[in-house]
């Protein structure tokens, strides 16, 4: 059995002729480091010797202000783009170093021909999915798999640069926040298959339509490898043109109406399992996820995995096996009560299929629901809709928190079970009353909203309050 991300192996040392030639830069006063360069890292609180220090710049900081710093912490490496003077360590000048950091991942990535890369994308489902497909690959051989959100421009060098020769699949998530920026990481990933999970409503503010997420979503498959494979979602509303931006490419299609697709669909409280049915054989599954979205997101995940050549059974026990990641429709069992964190994140779409699991669990439900932002104009209107829908299922209370939870409020035309609040410490009372009210009930809890909302602290409150 191998691990995935995690190894004890040391990254992949860098010489500084490998620096020079992957960034096309020039070496300040020739200094030029002699010796290895054992990693490039961005943060300047963990360089030390032995490091290529990268000075990143952004709107509100410039880490060119720390290089005096990590040349104190014995840096002896740094990648800059205007190099300071008066200092003694080497200093590897590069037009951007924004840019310089896509060429070091990319330069990384083509050291090794022979890796099968995997990249994917999607509105919702895309942490879920690449979990599922890491278990399914990580039980073959070693597996690099994107952490975290490191899924954009800066995010998905950074995982490339942790390629060692051992890993024979990479799993690589692309986010979109602008038109070009899958473009850009696809470019680098270079995958033998790409694929797009859904289009749905995040990051509208942003984009402004589902047309234009379509668009953005659809770089994804400008870099494919040849012989490589396309993977489309055959459910989707944007099927047709998705599948006509990725028409250079063999295509697997998943969910109804596609190549791979599923039935007699079991949902249990904390579980599913279903029929998946491929274009060459049947086979039951089991899968440790609850919901109908994430039966969906195993098809993608065995979508993915086919395309390489995955055997069938290598794909259930993968999908048998796999685990959610952190604030993932997570479950934790506290005295009588459930609590169900999935706080990592929140879209329209992916709110609804939260509320639907919450619907499948036992004694009285609450949903606590953080505001969802990244919505732009559209945001009091999607909030008034998803009110509207969610007023309509069997939840006995739902728990609006959030500048926009007046809005969710009036699209659930004032119903009696949805109740809204400006701040969390206005919603907290109001929930221990409740729980108070039905003890010694069993009561189920969802707490969901966008990152920034933070929604775990509530039910981190909640919780010590029991």
């Amino acid at each position: 059995m191998h691990t995935s991300t995690t190894s004890t192996s040391p990254l992949v040392a860098w010489t500084a002729d490998q620096l020079q030639q992957a960034t096309q830069g020039y070496w300040y006063q020739d200094r030029i480091p002699q010796g290895d360069i054992k990693r490039i890292l961005t943060d300047s609180r963990h360089a030390e010797q032995g490091d290529a220090f990268l000075a990143l710049k952004g709107e509100r900081f410039d880490a060119h202000d720390f290089i005096a710093q990590v040349e104190q912490q014995g840096c002896q490496v740094a990648i800059v783009s205007s190099p300071v003077a008066e200092l003694a360590l080497a200093q590897l000048v590069v037009p951007d170093t924004r840019l310089a950091l896509g060429h070091l991942g990319q330069f990384r990535r083509q050291q090794y021909p022979n890796l099968k890369v995997l990249a994917l994308t999607g509105s919702s489902g895309k942490t879920t999915t690449k979990e599922m497909l890491g278990s399914i690959l990580s039980r073959l051989a070693p597996t690099l798999i994107t952490r975290g959100n490191l899924n954009n421009d800066l995010g998905v060098p950074m995982m490339l640069l942790e390629l060692r020769p051992e890993h024979q699949y990479a799993v690589m998530e692309l986010g979109a926040s602008h038109i070009g920026e899958i473009d850009y990481t696809s470019n680098l990933v270079a995958p033998q298959v790409a694929g797009i999970l859904n289009i749905g409503t995040a990051h509208l503010g942003e984009f402004g339509g589902r047309a234009a997420i379509c668009q953005a979503k659809s770089e994804i498959y400008a870099h494919i490898q040849p012989a490589g494979m396309a993977i489309i979602p055959a459910a989707d509303a944007f099927a047709q043109q998705i599948a006509k931006s990725a028409q250079a490419y063999p295509q697997l299609s998943f969910g109804d109406g596609g190549d791979i697709y599923a039935t007699d669909i079991q949902l249990q409280a904390q579980s599913s399992s279903f029929n998946l049915h491929t274009p060459s054989a049947t086979a039951h599954v089991t899968l440790p996820f609850a919901g109908v979205h994430n039966v969906e997101n195993a098809l993608a995940a065995a979508a993915f995995a086919l395309a390489i050549g995955v055997n069938l059974n290598d794909i259930v026990m993968g999908l048998a096996q796999a685990k959610g990641a952190k604030g993932r429709l997570n479950f934790i069992q506290h005295q009588q009560y459930l609590f169900i964190d999935d706080t990592y994140n929140a879209n329209p779409s992916s709110m609804r299929a939260a509320a639907e699991v919450l619907l499948q669990q036992q004694g009285i439900k609450v949903m606590l629901m953080g505001d969802i932002g990244e919505l732009g104009d559209s945001s009091q209107e999607q909030h008034q809709a998803l009110g509207r829908d969610l007023a309509q299922l069997a939840i006995d209370y739902i728990i609006a928190v959030g500048e926009f939870s007046k809005n969710t409020l009036s699209g659930a035309a004032h119903s009696t079970h949805l109740h809204a609040f400006a701040t969390q410490a206005d919603a907290l009372p109001f929930l221990i009353d409740l729980i108070q009210k039905h003890q010694p009930q069993p009561m189920s809890f969802l707490f969901k909203g966008s990152r920034y909302t933070h929604m775990e602290t509530l039910m981190a409150d909640v919780m010590e309050k029991l």
